[in-house]
């Protein structure tokens, strides 16, 4: 992939975005139909729920199945949703944060916190950085 944030910076979703894209377009390849694309999502997400599964479910993983790491699972599932995203020329990093603020807003009292602070990026206040 082409030029990315150096390891001090963030990468955001938009960033990200940027790097599928460009890396695709490196490559000439062109995105799956969406329809294809959401196959390959629902095999992503069935092959994270298998992970989560052996990690915390009643189906333990055989002795001959290959350990799987739950990080890149869910990578390979956010992958798949940057080209669908991408395909449909859909800003995530947009639309990420309208969802946050919409759970902002209509989930503040939905839930009972007791001594629990909601998380700042959902609570609206400012995030200290460092």
């Amino acid at each position: 992939m082409t030029s990315r944030p150096s390891r001090d910076d963030d990468l955001t979703l938009r960033d990200a975005q940027a790097l599928v894209d460009n890396w695709m377009a490196d490559r000439g390849w062109e995105y799956w139909h969406p329809l294809s694309q959401l196959a390959r999502l629902t095999e992503e997400m069935g092959e994270l729920a298998r992970v989560v599964n052996h990690l915390y479910g009643e189906k333990p993983k055989k002795p001959t199945e290959t350990v799987q790491d739950l990080g890149s699972e869910m990578a390979d599932v956010v992958y798949t949703l940057i080209c669908l995203a991408n395909s449909q020329g859909i800003d995530m990093q947009s639309a990420l944060e309208e969802v946050l603020e919409k759970y902002r807003h209509r989930d503040a009292d939905r839930y009972p916190t007791g001594e629990r602070k909601m998380p700042a990026v959902l609570s609206g206040e400012s995030v200290p950085e460092g």
